[in-house]
C-alpha cells in the first residue's frame, strides 16, 4: 500500500514539475511570441546595429533595377556589399562616420573619400527610416494581417522619397520589407529583407 502511495505522489510531482516548466517556457523562455506591439516597435526604434541580406527593387522613369545586397551597421561603421547583379557584384562601400571607402573585391580596386557625409542617411538603410520615424510627428503604426506597419511622411525630403513604410512580422519582431514612395505615393524603392538580425 505504501509503495502505491509513493508512486502516485511521485507521478503527481513529476506532472506538476512538467506543467510548471512548460508554463515558464511559454511565458518567459519563448519571449518573442509574448512581445507586445509596443515592445516590437521599441526594439526597432532603438536598434544599435543590424546585419541584413536584402533584395532591392528600384524603379525610375525608364526601368526597374533589382539588386541583392548585404548590409551591416554598427556604432563604428556601415558596410554594404552588392551580391547581384553579377556585373557589379563585389562592390563594397564602407563608411566610418568620416571617410567613405568604395572597393571592388573582384578587381582589387578601392577609392577613399575623406570627410564624406550622409552615406547612411539614404533610403536603403534601416536606420534612416528609424531616424525619420522618430523625427516627424506624423509617424504612425498600424497592425494588419499579423504585421505591424510603421509609416512616416518626410516633409523635408525630395519628392521621390516622401513616404516610407516599414513592415514588421509580429511573430518574429523582425522587419520584412521597407517601401519608399514618391509624392504621389508611387513605390520607387522596394526592399525585401530575406535575412535580418537586429541588436
Amino acid at each position: 500500500m505504501n509503495k502505491k502511495v509513493v508512486v502516485i505522489i511521485a507521478i503527481l510531482l513529476i506532472l506538476v514539475l512538467v506543467l510548471f516548466l512548460t508554463y515558464n517556457f511559454i511565458k518567459k523562455g519563448n519571449t518573442i511570441f509574448n512581445k507586445s506591439e509596443e515592445d516590437i516597435i521599441e526594439n526597432i526604434l532603438n536598434l544599435n546595429s543590424y546585419k541584413a541580406t536584402m533584395e532591392i527593387e528600384i524603379e525610375s522613369n525608364k526601368n526597374k533595377t533589382k539588386y541583392m545586397v548585404k548590409q551591416e551597421l554598427n556604432e563604428n561603421k556601415s558596410v554594404q556589399e552588392v551580391i547581384e547583379p553579377s556585373n557589379i557584384a563585389g562592390v563594397v562601400t564602407e563608411y566610418d562616420g568620416k571617410n567613405l571607402k568604395i572597393s571592388n573585391n573582384n578587381l582589387n580596386l578601392s577609392t577613399t573619400f575623406e570627410d564624406y557625409t550622409y552615406i547612411v542617411d539614404n533610403n536603403l538603410w534601416l536606420n534612416s527610416f528609424v531616424k525619420d520615424y522618430k523625427k516627424y510627428s506624423n509617424s504612425k503604426s498600424t497592425e494588419k494581417n499579423n504585421e505591424i506597419i510603421l509609416e512616416v511622411k518626410n516633409e523635408e525630403a525630395n519628392k521621390y522619397s516622401i513616404y516610407k513604410k516599414l513592415y514588421i512580422d509580429k511573430n518574429t519582431g523582425k522587419p520584412t520589407k521597407l517601401i519608399v514612395q514618391d509624392i504621389n505615393q508611387k513605390t520607387l524603392v522596394y526592399i525585401l529583407y530575406s535575412e535580418i538580425e537586429i541588436s
